[in-house]
């Protein structure tokens, strides 16, 4: 019985379209206060937060005031929120009307005191920055104000310390991809054209991702494949599997980015800098498949294949070779007289030298030639036998062919030695522009991981 009469008592004369002050001249003061409970989705495509929070709002109603003493000590009442004076206090982000549930009712004290507490899930525009996905930290703010009423009809405050708004993590749930780092508040006003002014009370919600989901299934994965690649360049340059190997590594890489192009987020305003990451590392892979194909071609045996210039000899196989610290260099050098040596022998040779002699078809074309007369002995049996003429043709024939192969030998050792020695240069320099690159984004995310 004595909430009813109460509840009759207050409402009995009650004008709810009307501001609750006795003098129009007096300010409502409303106190408000948020805890945020849970950040459930976050769309970086149409820039859009969707929280789940705690909204309390407290304000004196002059209008809803009572002696305990004549109801039976009652000193709070539940009235229904239809039935009485709600400030008119809104989000300005809001774009879209969420799943709140209703609450249907108030607590009042008799001193007027109205706590109005309700959840309500905000959707809201909040400006997202992706470049430092997926170690990125957000920082979207919910404005609460009054839509309607100036400054001077309807004030706002801080129902708490603003220390204990910002670490207040007691309802939040954190089992999600978004943790809570806090909750900044800060009071402005602010007009319109020089209208009248407004009040304004902000929090600033800050949230950081959790970056281990996406560092085990997006950077681990591209590692793994720099990697392999890197280990690749130990394959021989002479041989057809580095090429496939690359190949097969760039494929895989073209179908690793089209699996994660749905986990990325994606925006009009910039790219991710791991966007950037993964277009970087594709370009590296295609840099040393570059680079091995012309190696191979460089290091390819062809009988058609020139000698290699002085100027490469000089800038490759001995100066570079004491720059890149190849221990085996004596070996270039050594190998690349084999073939000056060869020839000084060959020419040392009397039973050579006589060969050369009947290397021509005809031995008078060698005669008119100024060439060497042959021993009479020898040259007797030659004119007076056509077999041994043909055996001795046919013996500078197998000789010139093998002293042509042998030339040819030696210029695809002298390229191959070349070819070995790019190969370790560019190797290298691909190696420190990895790492380079590397070092420079492990920094970048390291410091964003822990700012």
């Amino acid at each position: 019985p004595a909430l009813r009469r109460l509840s009759h008592y207050l409402l009995a004369r009650y004008q709810k379209g009307t501001r609750p002050v006795r003098d129009w001249r007096t300010t409502t003061n409303v106190a408000i206060d948020l805890m945020v409970y849970a950040i459930l989705s976050v769309d970086e495509k149409n820039q859009v937060l969707t929280t789940y929070i705690w909204y309390r709002q407290h304000w004196t109603d002059e209008f809803l005031r009572w002696d305990p003493a004549r109801f039976d000590n009652l000193t709070q009442i539940s009235l229904p929120v239809e039935s009485i004076w709600v400030p008119d206090i809104l989000i300005n982000e809001f774009v879209d009307v969420g799943k709140s549930p209703h609450v249907p009712y108030v607590y009042v004290g008799h001193h007027g005191e109205v706590q109005n507490l309700k959840p309500i899930q905000v959707m809201t525009a909040c400006s997202l920055d992706i470049y430092n996905f997926p170690f990125d930290v957000q920082n979207c703010s919910l404005t609460f104000t009054s839509w309607l009423h100036h400054i001077r009809d309807i004030n706002l405050s801080l129902w708490r310390q603003p220390e204990l708004v910002k670490f207040d993590r007691s309802v939040f749930m954190n089992q999600g991809e978004w943790e809570l780092l806090y909750v900044l508040s800060r009071f402005q006003e602010f007009s319109v054209k020089s209208s009248d002014s407004y009040a304004e009370m902000k929090f600033y919600v800050v949230i950081r991702r959790r970056p281990l989901f996406y560092t085990v299934s997006l950077l681990l994965p591209s590692i793994f494949l720099m990697v392999m690649d890197i280990v690749g360049f130990y394959l021989p340059p002479n041989s057809g599997e580095r090429v496939s190997f690359k190949i097969t590594l760039l494929l895989g890489y073209s179908v690793f980015l089209i699996i994660v192009s749905d986990t990325l987020p994606a925006t009009a305003v910039g790219t991710p800098l791991i966007g950037i990451y993964f277009v970087v590392c594709m370009a590296l892979l295609v840099i040393s498949l570059t680079e091995t194909i012309l190696i191979v071609r460089l290091v390819h045996k062809q009988d058609l294949q020139p000698h290699v210039p002085d100027w490469v000899k000089r800038l490759l196989l001995e100066r570079a070779t004491v720059l890149l610290c190849i221990r085996d260099r004596k070996k270039f050098s050594q190998s690349r007289t084999q073939s000056s040596d060869l020839s000084g022998q060959v020419e040392n040779n009397d039973s050579t030298a006589k060969l050369n002699h009947y290397g021509c078809e005809d031995p008078r074309e060698c005669e008119r030639a100024g060439g060497t007369r042959p021993i009479p002995a020898l040259a007797g049996q030659a004119e007076g036998s056509p077999l041994m003429h043909g055996v001795l043709r046919e013996i500078a024939a197998i000789r010139q062919f093998l002293e042509k192969r042998e030339e040819f030998r030696d210029v695809a050792r002298e390229w191959l030695q070349v070819g070995y020695v790019l190969d370790v240069l560019l190797f290298r320099a691909y190696l420190a522009a990895v790492l380079a690159y590397s070092i420079t984004l492990g920094t970048l995310w390291s410091v964003w991981r822990d700012a």
